[in-house]
């Protein structure tokens, strides 16, 4: 392909279109959770687990990852079809489960975690050796797939499909998504593979740039992935007290998941204009403003509650695409890969204490109370993301913007 222009809109295309596919594996059981627990007989502390087990899997595996330098060392296409093959594969393996197995089952949910460890980070990485100019904008449409792919089976399910339907879809998909994936050439900034060493992860650790974008990143992840994951129960704990319908809330919670992905895709194109850090703050205080709000709008009409929502699920994943741009701008090419996958590892670990913590302070104060807690996260980040404006780093972001 001749066009430059036209070959970096092609390889953009895929590799969102590859990422929206291969993360329907993420929430593919999250979301028919309430099925499974009528049918399997779960516990709280089960139904948060076919979460945890994913989130896990993830740490796990980014770990392992970036201690033995997987994304630098092998191709990154090549890692991310290997990986989104294999999770499609252990997906499907759900389907011989029962109420008998329930270990198997989150073990099974556990390895899909593990195996998306090498697609989404690996995923970025194919997307910055094709973009330097516009890198903000293009990660931005990545998570903004990612974003949508995560809501995808919250939306298979409010269409009537059984659980055994959105399992099959999201392993289908994910298998498309590897398809995909080989279709991709190497960017013109693409880093060629780099000989193991031991100590890429330690060099990665020392960056200070990196190590601010990192602590930015743990503040919003501290909210992202426990709002995801509990905002359905939220909505029909708030539709019980008001008294009304919400329509279906599986359509609903598919719609403020997704509309994360504009919400990517517009901070992507405002960060490389104006800055990434100022972006970052931006949307990381809005977020929090939305979880302060919740024990506010319990039980409010749904003219009320929605919008508070849409806004709440469009805020909480927009700053997630500048903090990984944050890092390949800061980190040196050759570490790129172990610098994306350490801090994703990282932030997903810090997940699974609050992914946990909604729950139990549902049972505990109800809904109502749920989620303010999750401010605290998007505070934190804001006070990394003033720090880093002020640092040398500042200077290598969006084009000296910050």
């Amino acid at each position: 392909m001749n066009d430059p222009a036209v070959a970096q809109r092609r390889a953009l295309a895929l590799i969102a279109l590859g990422q929206l596919f291969a993360l329907s594996l993420w929430f593919s059981a999250t979301a028919v959770a309430p099925q499974l627990e009528r049918e399997w007989g779960l516990g709280v502390g089960e139904v948060a687990g076919i979460t945890l087990a994913v989130q896990i899997g993830f740490v796990v595996g980014a770990l392992l990852s970036s201690v033995l330098n997987l994304a630098d060392v092998i191709p990154s296409r090549r890692l991310f079809s290997i990986s989104a093959a294999s999770g499609a594969l252990v997906n499907l393996g759900l389907l011989a489960m029962g109420p008998d197995t329930v270990p198997v089952a989150l073990g099974l949910r556990f390895l899909t975690g593990m195996f998306l460890a090498g697609v989404y980070p690996s995923g970025l990485k194919v997307m910055t050796g094709w973009f330097r100019t516009g890198r903000g904008m293009a990660l931005g449409v990545l998570v903004g797939a990612l974003t949508v792919g995560s809501a995808s089976p919250h939306l298979i399910r409010g269409l009537g499909v059984e659980w055994q339907g959105v399992v099959v879809a999201a392993s289908l998909l994910t298998v498309l998504s590897a398809l995909l994936m080989t279709r991709v050439g190497d960017g013109p900034h693409d880093v060629p593979s780099q000989p193991f060493r031991w100590s890429q992860a330690l060099v990665v650790l020392r960056n200070r740039g990196v190590r601010l974008s990192t602590y930015g990143y743990l503040g919003h992840m501290w909210e992202l992935y426990a709002m995801w994951t509990w905002v359905a129960g939220y909505l029909a704990a708030s539709a019980r007290e008001a008294g009304v319908g919400y329509g279906s809330v599986s359509v609903l919670t598919f719609f403020v998941i997704a509309i994360g992905g504009l919400g990517s895709w517009i901070a992507g194109l405002a960060a490389d204009r104006v800055g990434r850090t100022t972006v970052a703050g931006g949307a990381m205080a809005i977020s929090g403003a939305c979880a302060l709000l919740t024990p506010v709008l319990f039980g409010a009409p749904p003219l009320l509650v929605i919008p508070m929502m849409l806004v709440w699920g469009f805020a909480v994943v927009a700053d997630s695409a500048q903090f990984s741009t944050m890092v390949t701008e800061t980190a040196s090419d050759e570490t790129r890969g172990t610098a994306l996958t350490l801090q994703t590892a990282v932030g997903f670990l810090l997940t699974l204490v609050t992914i946990r913590l909604v729950p139990a302070l549902a049972e505990e104060v109800g809904w109502r109370w749920a989620f303010p807690v999750l401010a605290l996260g998007p505070a934190a980040g804001v006070a990394a993301m003033s720090r880093l404006r002020s640092t040398r780093y500042a200077a290598m972001l969006a084009g000296g913007r910050g």
